[in-house]
């Protein structure tokens, strides 16, 4: 683990409720895609969030979804307005994207969960991975979304990935699958007994993927996230 400051580079509203952050570390980094950061609020305060940035980018990317007022994340987020200069630990996690296996890859994540698979599937299009990647993001309803259009732009340097989200509540406007992310890609797939699979989320969601896809065939040495050390 590296303790690595920061310059804060920008700060960006990605919706009403979600922060693109881009950091720009003073020294060399180093970690593997799909770890995640502890944000330095002081020496006994430090709060975890996954590096939405493939490794050997520019900057360190976080995306952070940070609701009211006085909210632990929202904190973290006034502390970034405020200062030029902050303080991250670098890297954690040990639900990274697997790189020396062959198998095919499915990333599912919930909201924010999304930042996990986003390094990774950076990663493999950046590696021009022929690996077959499937894309999972499920979201509330449309107005929680983003990015769409830059993610399918980097999921289509890859010849065998796509990208499907999927709202839970549509609007006329919405060309997109609704449900519930992980019973739609159940639909979708016949067995999960193939992937790698690499999951984020809220951890009571990341709980009931991971029960559920294991009756549908996956195996629990080839599931992956973070979450599954606390439940």
């Amino acid at each position: 683990m590296q303790a690595i400051e920061c310059q804060v580079h920008s700060i960006t509203p990605l919706t009403d409720y979600v922060y693109k952050v881009l950091l720009k570390p003073n020294t060399a980094v180093n970690f593997l895609p799909g770890q995640y950061l502890n944000f330095v609020m002081s020496e006994d305060d430090k709060r975890p969030f996954s590096i939405a940035s493939a490794p050997n980018a520019e900057f360190i990317e976080l995306q952070i979804g940070a609701f009211g007022e006085d909210s632990y994340a929202m904190q973290v987020i006034e502390r970034i307005k405020s200062a030029a200069v902050v303080n991250v630990e670098i890297a954690m996690g040990d639900a990274f994207l697997r790189t020396d296996s062959e198998r095919p890859i499915l990333l599912v994540a919930g909201g924010t969960g999304f930042s996990y698979i986003k390094s990774m599937f950076e990663h493999l299009a950046a590696q021009q991975s022929t690996r077959e990647v499937i894309v999972y993001w499920g979201l509330r309803d449309a107005s929680a979304c983003y990015e769409l259009e830059e993610t399918q732009a980097t999921i289509n340097k890859m010849p065998n990935a796509s990208f499907i989200p999927v709202v839970e509540t549509t609007s006329a406007d919405w060309q997109g699958k609704e449900g519930l992310v992980h019973k739609t890609l159940m639909n979708d797939i016949k067995t999960l007994a193939p992937y790698d699979i690499y999951i984020a989320g809220r951890f009571d969601m990341v709980g009931i993927l991971r029960d559920d896809f294991l009756a549908h065939g996956a195996n629990k040495d080839h599931m992956y996230a973070d979450a599954f050390a606390f439940i």
